[in-house]
């Protein structure tokens, strides 16, 4: 190597000793102002919940105010898009849900995508969802939603937090492992949807258990099935879809934290050591547990490789189920 090569080699290194080491000083300093978690559903729906309740711990240890913006519409894709344009700085952060990676294959010309605009930064929570209908239905159980679906095909309406919301896809999921034709309502998120299901506009609903917990204790709805592999804790009285008939149906909704591509790794993993943290203390994990809520655990990377496998796994199911999510 030439002298001229040796120098170019030393000022990269150089340069890139320096890069590190403004990274480690920002991490250290950070954050000096208020950072805004965008979420792309209403108020009122899982979203919104977790991310107002961590949001709250997270500022306490961090020191600096958790602002929730709610940015609607296109099943979360326009909260995706604006938070993957927005400045690199760690202070603008994405609450992204099952939804994302699913919209990953449903909007082919999405741009920002974790791995492509975007980056994992902490896993955040996880729910089973629960099956409810309204009591106006006339139904009390698994088999007696599916035998009158299949006497009714098209006029049962569902409600779902927005086209290919995971609502959506299990509901979809659900038709097509019950044989039965369930009709959906697209909202502009979980809030706005279970308001029409309390009124009985519509008469069903995949919900996560968060918003609908109460409303099933108190006979407003009525739970059929949780789809998780499990029975859940929050409603341990209702049996699994796989138990009730539809082996092997597994749906579970979680929500972690992306941001855009660039944050520097140490902001990231301090970032990301708050969120463990906040989702360690006993008050936030009795609050999720009341919830129906458990903590999704795992490093950046971890949660960067259990995002990739989600959207795999939906990509998969959409393309050989042919969905109806045009």
């Amino acid at each position: 190597m030439n002298a001229t090569g040796i120098l170019r080699g030393c000022l990269l290194l150089v340069a890139a000793a320096i890069a590190a080491c403004g990274a480690a000083a920002q991490a250290q300093t950070y954050p000096t102002k208020p950072i805004r978690i965008v979420v792309g559903f209403a108020p009122g729906g899982p979203s919104d919940i977790i991310s107002r309740l961590v949001g709250t711990k997270m500022g306490e240890i961090l020191g600096q105010q958790f602002v929730i913006e709610n940015k609607t519409g296109a099943g979360g894709t326009i909260a995706t898009e604006a938070v993957g344009r927005a400045d690199p700085d760690g202070y603008t952060i994405l609450n992204a849900p099952l939804a994302n990676a699913v919209n990953e294959t449903l909007y082919p010309n999405l741009k920002h995508k974790v791995g492509d605009g975007l980056v994992a930064v902490a896993p955040l929570a996880e729910t089973a969802n629960v099956l409810v209908v309204h009591p106006s239905l006339g139904v009390k159980n698994v088999a007696e939603l599916i035998a009158l679906a299949r006497q009714k095909p098209g006029a049962i309406l569902y409600a779902t937090a927005g086209r290919g919301s995971a609502t959506h896809l299990a509901s979809e999921l659900f038709n097509m492992m019950a044989g039965t034709k369930l009709a959906p309502v697209h909202y502009r998120g979980g809030g706005d949807a279970l308001k029409d299901l309390l009124s009985g506009e519509v008469k069903v609903m995949v919900s996560s258990i968060a918003p609908v917990l109460s409303f099933v204790r108190n006979g407003q709805l009525v739970g059929l099935a949780t789809t998780g592999p499990k029975r859940d804790d929050a409603l341990p009285e209702l049996a699994t879809l796989s138990e009730a008939g539809l082996s092997g149906f597994d749906v579970r909704l979680w929500q972690g934290f992306t941001g855009p591509a660039g944050i520097p790794k140490p902001v990231i993993e301090k970032f990301a050591g708050a969120a463990a943290q906040a989702l360690n203390a006993p008050d936030v994990k009795d609050a999720l547990t009341q919830q129906g809520f458990a903590a999704l655990t795992g490093t950046p990377d971890e949660f960067d490789a259990f995002y990739r496998g989600e959207v795999a796994k939906w990509r998969k199911v959409i393309e050989a189920s042919q969905m109806s999510l045009q």
